[in-house]
């Protein structure tokens, strides 16, 4: 098996009611119920368990309406390309909710939001001299395109801030007429923390810092910033309290509440993210509800730290890799193996052997579906199959990936079981150079591979991608093969066209080809003819050969329309010269 090594970190709405999915809403815990106790919802039980960090323990995951999951993720902050960390923790919630609706049958709705106003994206625009949406618009585009490099499925909904300040505003002025927020005289607004006693730090240990320092117009240290006024030659927006900009953590509230109403299912994100920013989208939306609790569920998924570093990968200590120059080396298959080989909450290294121990994991998987279809089809002789074993295997492992796998996601050991299975079955495929007679058993074998196909897929790994994907990384071994061959051809094709020496000179008959070389020439059309349908084409041209690969029949007639070549036949041998 593989090592890899593996860090384990310790109601009624206010006015206007928001919202695209009230059919998923319940009322359920908006009681006004003080303390940070978790109170088990009401619903329906998925027979589930999720490690929840409001209890730092395994939960049952209980929905508000059967077979749907309300579910909403913090986006990026849309200033510079992603990186390898902020696909760790994409790909790994990809994965959870591919396994909610693929084998779980759970309709996931997922909304997330795009930061597309911050500090940085201001201040990146000073740097370029251009307009902070033209900043926001480019990278937020790059961000979208390198998720679906990674087959990211993409959420129902991206909410960008800038389109949903108004309804913002809206939220916070819902806080301050429940009493939970104040205006100062410069223009800022701030959640006040003692408004909501006991009831803030559910998240408390998740984080060291307080996101802001001392102001002299803050109530209390740990208020936080709902509404800033603006600055000089930054964007802005009219509100009751002067033109400025939101707050960070109220984006989330705001859109979430948008999409979701006063209920949600599940909340994500990286774990860094717990405090404050968790923290405090928690505590503003349950003073803007009346909640006791607004969100069920929290998954934090943990950092990625390159090899030997004890800090997460990460833009301000510039020690991160692009997703863009990542994918020039690997696969998005090889990169959720990689993410499949731990935890999807555990802090995780990456290093080139943590990706080599992925491609090994995937090759082997790979080898057994290549060596079962080709006993399937005949090509590979075995002695007698024991079938009875790999029916009890195969069922073994259906059981303990679902197992697993509803034991919050336990990717780790699903993929045990996958490689178990793959390890039983190799051990049947042991090729004979002689068939002795045995009767084949292809079934069970077509029943594996379409098992673990179907697992894969559930994953996002696309074995007939990695296949296609291998063909192209291997398209200059293959090349200098057909080159060789076509080299050797043409010799032997050279030596089957020589003519006899004509008995009479200046004789106006052509001279004959030597009968016993014809069989010669035979086998090398047959050759040519054998391989087009492979994507090899070779093209003779009177004494010589030319060859290309190519993808499909119909680009060679393509190809061939375009250049304009007689194929009609060839003038030295008399023969029809054979297309593909």
């Amino acid at each position: 098996m593989w090592k890899l090594s593996v860090r384990v970190g310790k109601a009624k709405v206010h006015g206007e009611v928001f919202g695209t999915a009230q059919s998923v809403r319940r009322t359920g815990s908006c009681s006004g119920v003080s303390g940070k106790k978790w109170m088990k919802p009401s619903g329906f039980d998925t027979g589930l368990k999720v490690f929840n960090s409001l209890t730092k323990q395994k939960e049952s995951l209980i929905l508000a309406k059967e077979g749907v999951a309300t579910w909403y993720s913090c986006g990026p902050t849309v200033y510079d390309h992603a990186h390898l960390g902020h696909a760790c923790t994409y790909v790994r919630f990809d994965i959870l909710q591919r396994i909610l609706t693929k084998l779980f049958g759970i309709t996931v709705i997922h909304a997330m939001v795009i930061t597309d106003i911050d500090e940085k994206i201001i201040r990146r625009s000073r740097e370029e001299n251009v307009c902070p949406s033209v900043i926001a618009r480019t990278f937020e585009d790059d961000f979208k395109r390198e998720m679906l490099s990674l087959r990211v499925v993409p959420p129902a909904v991206h909410l960008r801030v800038t389109e949903n300040v108004p309804r913002i505003v809206h939220f916070i002025e819902g806080i301050i007429h429940n009493g939970h927020a104040y205006a100062t005289n410069q223009g800022d607004v701030y959640f006040d923390i003692q408004s909501i006693g006991d009831r803030y730090g559910k998240f408390w240990g998740a984080g060291h810092s307080w996101e802001e320092s001392v102001h002299t117009d803050k109530r209390d240290l740990k208020d936080f910033v709902l509404w800033r006024r603006s600055k000089p030659q930054e964007p802005s927006w009219e509100s009751p309290w002067g033109r400025g900009r939101p707050g960070w953590h109220i984006e989330c509230s705001t859109l979430a509440s948008s999409m979701f109403g006063s209920h949600l299912d599940i909340h994500s994100g990286g774990i860094d993210l717990a405090f404050p920013h968790h923290e405090n989208e928690v505590a503003q939306s349950e003073a803007y509800h009346k909640c006791s609790q607004w969100a069920n569920y929290f998954l934090h998924s943990g950092h990625l730290h390159l090899k030997g570093s004890s800090e997460k990968m990460s833009k301000s200590l510039k020690n991160y890799i692009t997703i863009k120059d990542f994918m020039k080396t690997y696969s998005a298959n090889e990169f959720r193996m990689f993410c499949l080989m731990a935890a999807y909450k555990s802090a995780v290294d990456y290093s080139d052997a943590s990706m080599g121990e992925a491609q090994t994991a995937l090759a082997s998987i790979s080898s057994f579906v290549h060596d079962a279809r080709a006993y399937m089809s005949g090509r590979l002789q075995c002695p007698a199959v024991q079938e009875a074993p790999l029916w009890e295997r195969l069922a073994e492992t259906k059981s303990s990936v679902m197992k697993a796998l509803a034991d919050d996601f336990d990717t780790r050991l699903a993929l045990r079981a996958l490689m178990s299975l793959v390890h039983h079955g190799n051990r049947q495929l042991q090729p004979v150079s002689k068939p002795d007679g045995a009767s084949r058993s292809p079934a069970v074998f077509a029943a594996m591979v379409g098992y673990i196909g179907d697992t894969l897929d559930v994953f996002g790994i696309d074995l007939l991608c990695r296949e296609e994907a291998g063909a192209t990384s291997r398209h200059g071994n293959l090349e200098g093969v057909v080159e060789r061959l076509t080299r050797f051809r043409s010799e032997v094709r050279a030596f089957a066209l020589a003519r006899r020496d004509d008995p009479n000179p200046g004789s106006s008959h052509k001279r004959e080809l030597y009968p016993e070389r014809v069989p010669l020439l035979n086998a090398c059309d047959a050759l040519r003819n054998d391989l087009a349908p492979l994507g090899v084409l070779i093209k003779d041209r009177g004494a010589n050969s030319t060859w290309e690969v190519t993808k499909s029949r119909e680009e060679r007639r393509r190809r061939d329309e375009d250049e304009g070549l007689d194929v009609g036949g060839d003038e030295e041998s008399g023969r029809t010269e054979e297309t593909g």
